[in-house]
């Protein structure tokens, strides 16, 4: 099967993800893949910093993330949008392992080639967001629906 995107700086921040053939809406686009770590390893470790609004964890569940530091491919690069064409979706393991959920990332909307896949990160924080924080997680998506932030209201 044709390799249908390709990471590449982008106009949002860093690098990207881009289609280089059309997809179709609800095709699964890629799987977001990195080793399986608990939260308290991931809290316990350097790789990620929340604080700087920069991170390649995933949570699969109330136990297990994905850690693309170690062992990623390009989802990682798959920045947010305010207004995406793309969604996270967790695929939960039939038997009690819950450390072998999977994450896919699956097309909301026909996606053109040469269009930057996007998928709104859905970040909530426990504490209370502080303009400072809103600062950290600060978008730039561009997008005439941009909030500002990626971090999502309380429920």
């Amino acid at each position: 099967m044709p390799r249908k995107i390709v990471a590449r700086k982008s106009p949002i921040h860093g690098n990207g993800v881009f289609a280089v053939a059309p997809i179709r809406k609800g095709e699964r686009v890629i799987e977001y893949k990195g080793r399986r770590r608990t939260h308290e390893e991931v809290d316990e470790d350097t790789s990620g910093d929340v604080e700087s609004g920069h991170t390649f964890l995933f949570t699969l569940n109330d136990d297990w993330v994905v850690d693309a530091n170690y062992r990623g491919n390009d989802a990682r690069w798959i920045n947010h949008s305010c207004d995406p064409n793309c969604e996270a979706v967790i695929v939960e393991h039939e038997g009690q392992e819950r450390h072998k959920d999977r994450v896919f990332i699956e097309a909301i909307r026909n996606v053109a080639p040469g269009e930057e896949l996007t998928y709104n990160y859905g970040i909530v924080l426990a504490e209370r967001h502080t303009p400072r924080l809103k600062k950290v997680w600060a978008c730039l998506c561009g997008s005439p629906k941009c909030t500002g932030t990626m971090l999502q209201p309380k429920r």
